[in-house]
């Protein structure tokens, strides 16, 4: 048991298919809301081989560039180290590991769709980012 300190906070991986689109766009808005509040994973069941371009620009119109993110594998160290997994259209390939908060967010597969296309699912994550950084990270009362 390790005791809580002002270093511990937690741990969130997003996992999708391609890690090339829903996952690289929860990520990364979950590390540009939260800061350094939260630790951000992303991973993909059979990783494509880069981020899907609409998605990058996508994300650059509302100035976050994701450009020189990768797909990564998943990994069973990754979901054992992460205290939420949020998983998007993976199915059955997440491993389950008793205690982990699981979160399964339906949403629009972005592959093959154009920029317009992307849009309303970027905005969707943020919201849904939003809604869990007022859970597991809250902003600090005091600057």
């Amino acid at each position: 048991m390790t005791d809580t300190t002002q270093t511990d906070k937690p741990s969130v991986l997003f996992v999708c298919v391609h890690n090339a689109g829903r996952s690289q766009m929860a990520a990364a808005w979950l590390s540009h809301l939260a800061g350094d509040r939260v630790e951000v994973r992303s991973a993909g069941s059979a990783p494509a081989d880069r981020v899907n371009p609409a998605v990058v620009e996508a994300m650059l119109e509302v100035g976050i560039d994701i450009s020189a993110e990768t797909p990564k594998v998943l990994t069973h160290d990754s979901v054992r180290e992460s205290d939420v997994c949020v998983t998007m259209g993976c199915g059955d390939v997440c491993p389950v590991f008793p205690g982990k908060r699981y979160l399964d967010w339906k949403l629009t597969d972005p592959a093959g769709q154009g920029v317009d296309a992307v849009r309303p699912i970027r905005d969707e994550i943020k919201t849904l980012i939003e809604g869990l950084i007022a859970e597991i990270a809250p902003a600090a009362t005091r600057s």
